[in-house]
């Protein structure tokens, strides 16, 4: 994979890759939360993928995220909160499943940070809270193999 940025003029740039170009436009959208927005759509798209290779789907999907950052620089990371509300034809344990399965095995974004950020999550189905503030444990994580997915190609 590879990213070309290019300046365009004051504080915009242009992000090529191989697929496809946007726009960064800081400070109206700053870096810090693109790249929260690609960890949470990169599990997103697991939350659509999973359950269709499953002959399940989802609907009403939203995943709110809140990070908080160091004060001083590099304000990194130190938590990352999430809350997954959807809808589907599984049972609570299945949705539960597939959550586990994004953040444990499949969502490489937030396989990324998670050695240095504490990660928690909660998941609210069908409008059931069925995981409150569940920590992700730091490292390698498990491998939840639910086999191949079709997502968004990295």
């Amino acid at each position: 994979m590879k990213v070309t940025i290019s300046h365009k003029e004051e504080m915009r740039f242009e992000a090529k890759t191989d697929k496809s170009s946007f726009i960064i436009d800081c400070p109206v959208i700053s870096p810090v939360e693109y790249f929260l927005s690609g960890m949470i759509a990169c599990s997103a798209s697991d939350m659509i993928a999973i359950p269709k290779s499953q002959g399940k789907s989802v609907t009403s999907l939203d995943i709110d995220g809140e990070v908080v950052r160091n004060d001083d620089h590099p304000r990194k990371f130190n938590t990352l909160d999430l809350t997954y509300r959807f809808d589907s034809d599984a049972d609570d344990t299945t949705a539960a499943h597939w959550v586990m399965a994004s953040l444990e095995t499949y969502c490489s974004t937030i396989n990324t940070v998670r050695d240095s950020v504490e990660i928690s999550y909660s998941v609210i189905h069908n409008g059931t809270a069925i995981r409150e503030g569940e920590t992700m444990i730091s490292g390698g994580g498990s491998n939840i193999d639910l086999g191949e997915i079709e997502s968004c190609p990295s």
